[in-house]
């Protein structure tokens, strides 16, 4: 009987360290005799930068790994190339600061078998590389939300960070990522438009990675930069433009009136709601600019 195979394939900019602990976090994958895999890692960055170590890591370990670029720097066209090079019945995606559990590729294809689904999804959980401030803590601003293992139908929980799909659900429908989404966001979109042709997703909880949280990510305009592209991306969703702007003015009313009152009594909650006025300007500033 012929085994699954299943390419984990990883999309990188600039940051070879993290990508060569996540090759070796992959290479020794516990498989059960279930399956076979290989690593397909997709540079986005026309210099190069990933190439030198995966070039080591290929002399290393003993997984295949293939490397392949995409100089125009997209995330939805880095990933599109990742699918296109997949040599697997599966796919796995996971970002190249995270690090997986020993277990969680088996565990994915496990859950899916179970469920009989096209594609499982699992939790991310911060690590830091140094000790954050209590407020970073305190708001959970870097804990992403867990569900209960089973089907899901939300497609707001779509992600990309920890991942298996089915090669097939984009071979038969043409669907992939979507180019508009390419500084974020295209995992929400994908999981929408393949939740609509009536695929099956699953959560699974024990599915686990850890994402390498360094502190440029809670330096205040960085939150900021990245809030408002989330915002910009979230107005490419389908619906009505006028009600999310409607929506998102009220919001950054109500956000702004109370800022002063959440500086004197939680500077978590300050910091919370001044990332939620970065969500709704940039979505309004997307809407003006179509």
């Amino acid at each position: 009987m012929t085994k699954s195979h299943i390419s984990v394939c990883i999309c990188t900019y600039k940051r070879p360290h993290l990508l060569s602990e996540l090759i070796k976090s992959i290479d020794c994958q516990v498989r059960e005799d279930l399956f076979t895999f290989d690593i397909i890692v997709v540079d986005n960055d026309r210099q190069r930068t990933a190439q030198e170590i995966v070039s080591l890591c290929k002399m290393e370990y003993k997984t295949k790994i293939s490397y392949y670029v995409e100089e125009r720097q997209n995330i939805s066209l880095a990933r599109n190339k990742a699918i296109q090079c997949a040599i697997g019945d599966f796919i796995a995606f996971i970002d190249d600061d995270e690090i997986p559990d020993k277990c969680w590729l088996l565990t994915l294809y496990k859950a899916m078998e179970k469920y009989k689904a096209d594609a499982v999804m699992g939790p991310v959980f911060p690590i830091y590389q140094v000790k954050p401030p209590k407020w970073v803590i305190k708001g959970k601003f870097f804990e992403r939300p867990t569900y209960k293992t089973g089907p899901f139908k939300d497609w707001t929980k779509g992600r990309t960070g920890n991942l298996l799909i089915k090669k097939s659900l984009f071979d038969s429908t043409g669907i992939y990522f979507d180019l508009r989404f390419g500084k974020g966001g295209e995992d929400q979109d994908l999981t929408r438009r393949m939740m609509e042709k009536g695929f099956i997703f699953i959560w699974c909880n024990e599915a686990m990675a850890h994402e390498t949280i360094p502190p440029d990510r809670w330096r205040l305009k960085n939150m900021i930069r990245k809030a408002f592209i989330r915002g910009k991306m979230s107005a490419q969703y389908p619906g009505s433009k006028l009600i999310m702007a409607s929506k998102s003015i009220i919001a950054i009313s109500a956000y702004a009136l109370s800022l002063p009152f959440l500086l004197l009594l939680d500077y978590a909650l300050f910091i919370e709601y001044l990332v939620k006025i970065g969500d709704h300007s940039g979505r309004i500033l997307a809407i003006i600019q179509k």
